[in-house]
């Protein structure tokens, strides 16, 4: 008997979902033929089955088990399949071009089949023997489709350009998807903004996120009310499927309580969208960062003046407050080895290049000089107004000025002590850096910022713990043990440099923050 329990625990690593196997076309059986497992095969990686039985679907380590039946898979030319689908923004441009420089690094050839206008496929082979090792299927749609295909289980991993929805989530956790929020189950590729676009002559050069709301909400219908004008507000926006046009619902209009006017023009892409907005004086868009074409960007701003431009610097460090990540959501299953390394490979420092070339905004660590903050430090003095805050802003630039900051920043979601998704990622990276000996023989402070809104002692108590608790983040995540190669440690100046007015819900989201400085 207990050489039959060992057995079992050898072969079976059990992820119970419930469902019942359809049909037998596979068995499964011990090498020593004590225990046998028959059902559907729903997957195999080249190491594992993952089969549909009537304990539910299982998977199984193939090491310890034989495959019998017309379902089983060749273990000698075995190759890795990955199905992909979601964005268009993602899966056009980005991916392909990570795809090319993980099989170029990984000495792999490939080939680049197109079925129909939204389904291609890569195949790599082996650049001596020409023998396939792997297909990677992409359906590129949108955000929506994306999800769906994961629910229905015909995607391994969905491109996406917003956070997933609470409904999704509840659906993929009760699929035996597991909890799609949790830190290993997304990762971040690259970074995008939702950027505000009008007509080259159009004379407006900013906007507030408030009044943003107000114009997609229909509150705020003609330009004069903007000082523009006097005429109709035309609005231009992507698909309602769009990843991008999801979340400038769920992070702008939802939390304003408003809900997108039904009069607005629809484009099925970017390049559509920033043409038709480019083109007319009255018109008014939200496009993605990496796709504004010949339009104008306007400035984000707040009644108290300071101005928030998107650029690549203020979408890495989130100053900016529309930034919108790209995701990758990654599914509790096990994926075949080729596809765990390509995961691996979009962390790496050639992928981060390869994200800058396609048009996008890498998450490579950048360091910035004092001299080099933009209106930041402007901004502090502007807001300092007695002594005791003359007091704090000296400190603070006399602590920084020796030091250099990085472009990772922490910024946690709105009503919560959570990092936000961008953050979760931030800190993945910023743990395989530290891991990788990047910054050994160098001090990383951890110094946070907060609103302006009560005590000022009372927001620096707060910034420090935020600051805290980002260090405690990063001491968790990296997995070598040894830290002794590098100081990491905290510091925290409460409202003394705030990013945006604080007299608007976003414009606190934007300066509550920890950002890691370097000497």
């Amino acid at each position: 008997m207990k050489h039959v329990c060992a057995v079992l625990w050898a072969a079976l690593f059990l992820f119970l979902t419930g469902a019942t196997a359809s049909a037998d076309d596979v068995t499964l059986r011990s090498r020593d033929g004590a225990i046998e497992l028959s059902g559907t095969l729903l997957g195999f990686d080249g190491e594992f089955y993952r089969v549909d039985t009537q304990y539910g679907e299982l998977t199984v380590d193939g090491s310890g088990v034989s495959c019998e039946g017309p379902g089983c898979p060749s273990l000698i030319d075995f190759v890795a399949e990955l199905s992909i689908s979601g964005s268009s923004t993602i899966g056009d441009v980005l991916m392909p071009a990570l795809v090319e420089g993980f099989a170029l690094q990984n000495s792999l050839k490939t080939e680049r089949k197109r079925t129909d206008d939204t389904h291609f496929e890569y195949v790599m082979s082996t650049s001596d023997t020409a023998k396939v090792v792997g297909r990677f299927q992409f359906r590129v749609s949108s955000t929506d489709e994306g999800f769906a295909d994961l629910l229905a289980d015909e995607a391994d991993l969905v491109m996406a350009l917003r956070e997933i929805r609470p409904g999704e989530l509840a659906l993929a956790a009760e699929v035996g998807l597991g909890e799609l929020d949790d830190v290993n189950r997304s990762r971040v590729l690259a970074l995008d903004a939702m950027t505000v676009i009008v007509s080259p002559t159009n004379p407006v050069s900013a906007l507030s996120v408030s009044d943003l709301a107000r114009i997609l909400s229909g509150d705020i219908d003609n330009w004069r009310t903007l000082g523009g004008v006097d005429a109709p507000i035309s609005i231009h926006m992507r698909d309602a499927q769009s990843g991008i046009a999801q979340a400038v619902e769920d992070r702008v209009l939802r939390q304003a309580r408003l809900s997108l006017v039904e009069d607005v023009a629809r484009h099925s892409t970017n390049t559509a969208l920033a043409q038709a907005v480019a083109q007319d004086q009255l018109a008014i868009g939200v496009a993605s960062y990496s796709e504004i074409g010949n339009s104008k960007p306007l400035a984000l701003t707040g009644p108290c003046g300071f101005q928030l431009r998107a650029n690549r610097l203020t979408i890495k460090t989130e100053d900016y407050p529309l930034t919108a990540p790209m995701f990758l959501y990654i599914p509790a299953r096990r994926l075949p080895k080729l596809a765990r390394d390509f995961l691996a490979y979009t962390r790496t420092g050639p992928a981060q290049i390869i994200t800058r070339r396609a048009g996008f905004v890498d998450q490579a660590p950048e360091e910035i000089a004092l001299n080099a903050q933009g209106d930041r430090f402007a901004n502090a003095i502007q807001v300092a107004e007695t002594e005791v805050d003359l007091i704090a802003l000296k400190r603070m630039v006399d602590t920084l000025a020796p030091l250099r900051r990085l472009s990772t920043s922490f910024r946690f979601e709105a009503g919560a002590a959570r990092l936000d998704a961008q953050s979760r990622s931030n800190v993945q990276q910023l743990a395989r850096a530290i891991e990788a000996g990047v910054y050994d023989g160098r001090q990383l402070v951890f110094v946070g910022f907060s609103d302006g809104e009560g005590p000022a002692a009372g927001n620096l108590r707060i910034a420090q713990q935020r600051a805290q608790a980002v260090k405690q983040a990063i001491e968790a995540t990296v997995e070598s043990s040894n830290l002794s190669q590098v100081q990491l440690s905290t510091d925290a100046f409460g409202e003394a440099m705030p990013m945006a007015c604080d007299d608007t819900s976003w414009g606190r989201q934007v300066n509550r923050r920890v950002e890691v400085w370097v000497r």
